[in-house]
């Protein structure tokens, strides 16, 4: 594991920064704890989320025995982009900007893979933009994925039921989906 060079960083922070917005800070922030500080590192082209104690204990390990430590937040495509997985649904939720709730009867076409649409939103986070992160959540505030509105949620309220309101990036469905290749290397 190294730590990301600064165009690694840059990229990877503008993406997390579009679903939890200037909270990131509190990700690399220092905790009361100095032993309890997280730090971000990567491992071939997977991004982690680990704590700098775990992360100094896996200096003994070699580089080919270790498959992983701590949190995956994304991996780097070979163009060079960054792509934000599932695995960091835990750590975004907390810190979100925006938030979409959905109803119980759109929890499964969800879960699924299919778009929220109108129909299935129970209600909203203030003011929030079109093209912007959300963290999709049930009812009871479980996370259940994230994506990116399709409207601002002003222009969503005057929409018919069917309309897709939330174009859905990635749902914890996708752990049954694609269990074969969500933690192959």
């Amino acid at each position: 594991m190294r730590q990301l060079t600064e165009e690694e960083t840059k990229v990877c922070f503008q993406k997390l920064a579009h679903y939890t917005g200037s909270s990131l800070s509190q990700l690399v922030a220092p905790t009361e704890d100095p032993n309890e500080r997280f730090v971000f590192r990567i491992h071939g082209s997977r991004v982690y989320y680990v704590s700098e104690r775990n992360m100094r204990l896996a200096t003994s390990i070699p580089r080919d025995n270790l498959l992983s430590l701590g949190t995956c937040i994304g991996k780097f495509t070979k163009t060079g982009k960054f792509r934000i997985q599932l695995t960091a649904l835990d750590v975004i939720a907390p810190h979100a900007r925006y938030k979409v709730w959905i109803k119980q009867n759109g929890l499964m076409p969800y879960l699924y893979g299919g778009n929220v649409v109108k129909g299935h939103v129970g209600r909203w986070s203030e003011d929030c933009p079109e093209h912007a992160g959300v963290i999709v959540m049930d009812m009871n505030d479980i996370p259940l994925g994230f994506g990116v509105t399709a409207r601002s949620s002003a222009e969503s309220r005057k929409l018919d039921p069917t309309a897709i309101c939330v174009f859905r990036q990635t749902d914890l469905g996708e752990y049954l989906r694609e269990e074969d290749t969500l933690f192959t290397t």
